[in-house]
């Protein structure tokens, strides 16, 4: 009857949540004192692989048995497990990464806080546990994201947790996590309210250059001050990623907004500030880093996309009808809709993102959308119907398209 005597605790994250007043996403628990046998026996399935999880019988959250762990090889896969009775509460919170997520709750309501959490989450303090930390490279991503998701509390990293994440550069631990891992907590950053936070965090820590070179390789190289107020192309990705956050929840397009300018890193000095064809030239670093992280298709095409035209948005009151129109076939507006918003918000992200252009009124979008619905209005049956066939039909329907585009763009000149 041994099971009789376990404790159970809410850990983690939804007690650092509850404690800032919104609605934890996961909700982990902790049992003490007992062995998987008894959990079987209580009715819970065992589900964990390299350490007992089990799923509580009724509402399947999970439910870790109390553990220790030790570092055993290099990356965050190498670390050996040890969960018996007599495990504590305070060893299984030692081993976690952050003071705000090493909080626990009881069944009563109290909160357990041996390394001062509550301190540090009324202070915004992104802090350590233990000297520990560094054995999991892991962590600094997800210190990265964290200063991503509490930006709104204005939580920054601590000065002793910066230098253990910059020692994890530096002896290169850093470099021993995987492509899946480093997209995983990428793609969840982006998602978060303050995105470009993460990018900031990885960078001063010097992991931006270890992990993504092509973003690190903007920063330090000038652009125009006419059109770009901020100078520093890296200084000016970041602001375009916090536009779009501001403008879409959809992380596909904040990725391209992240990417568009990665041709700039490689503009030789002697031809700065201007990037003559950067856009060109960025696709394949695109393509590189989309290929190298396994990023996802739908990703990886809208911002190649937004990387090799962002230029036409820009200039779209310039354009001749015929262009117009080939932008549009290209980023596969008319059989995808849904990809032309896409683009536009990702290049009114790189507009907005400049000091002084965040609040500007832009007409390059409403000019493009314009474009969009008079060729849409061309019926492809009514060409049929007058009589052309194969090949032809395509051809007519460009003609007819770009007709529409010219009577629009007539219009709209005074």
């Amino acid at each position: 009857m041994g099971y009789r005597t376990l404790e159970i605790y809410l850990v983690g994250g939804a007690v650092r949540d509850k404690l800032l007043g919104i609605e934890p996403r996961d909700r982990d628990w902790v049992v003490v004192g007992t062995t998987p046998e008894e959990m079987t026996e209580l009715g819970y399935q065992a589900v964990g692989k390299d350490f007992p999880v089990f799923l509580h019988p009724e509402t399947k959250e999970e439910y870790a048995l109390a553990r220790t762990e030790r570092k055993t090889a290099p990356g965050y896969h190498g670390f050996a497990f040890h969960a018996s009775p007599d495990v504590t509460l305070e060893e299984d919170l030692v081993r976690r990464d952050l003071t705000i997520n090493a909080m626990a709750l009881d069944e009563a309501g109290n909160i357990i806080d041996p390394f001062n959490g509550q301190e540090d989450l009324e202070n915004g303090m992104l802090r350590h546990v233990s000297n520990a930390f560094v054995e999991d490279p892991v962590r600094v991503l997800r210190i990265a994201r964290y200063a991503a998701r509490f930006s709104r509390w204005g939580f920054r990293v601590a000065h002793g947790t910066h230098a253990l994440m910059k020692r994890m550069v530096e002896n290169g631990e850093v470099d021993a996590l995987v492509a899946e891992r480093v997209w995983q907590e990428m793609e969840r950053a982006l998602g978060e309210d303050a995105p470009q936070r993460f990018f900031e965090v990885l960078r001063n820590c010097g992991a931006l250059g270890r992990i993504l070179p092509e973003l690190e390789a903007l920063f330090g190289v000038p652009q125009p001050a006419h059109h770009h107020p901020e100078i520093d192309s890296g200084l000016h990705t970041l602001m375009v990623l916090e536009q779009a956050a501001r403008l879409t929840p959809d992380t596909r397009i904040r990725f391209a907004a992240l990417l568009h300018d990665l041709g700039k890193g490689t503009t030789p000095e002697v031809e700065w500030p201007k990037h003559i064809a950067h856009e060109a030239r960025g696709v394949p670093l695109v393509e590189g880093l989309c290929e190298r992280l396994r990023v996802p298709k739908e990703y990886r095409e809208l911002a190649v996309i937004v990387t090799r035209d962002h230029l036409l948005f820009h200039t779209a009151a310039e354009l001749r009808p015929v262009t117009i129109l080939k932008l549009l076939e290209r980023i596969d507006a008319f059989r995808r809709p849904e990809r032309l918003e896409q683009f536009l918000l990702a290049c009114e992200a790189d507009s907005r993102g400049r000091t002084g252009y965040e609040e500007r009124e832009l007409e390059q979008p409403r000019i493009l959308r314009g474009a969009y619905h008079a060729a849409m209005a061309i019926d492809v049956r009514e060409v049929v119907a007058a009589g052309f066939s194969g090949k032809a039909v395509g051809e007519e329907l460009h003609r007819l398209r770009s007709a529409a585009i010219s009577q629009i763009v007539k219009n709209r000149e005074p």
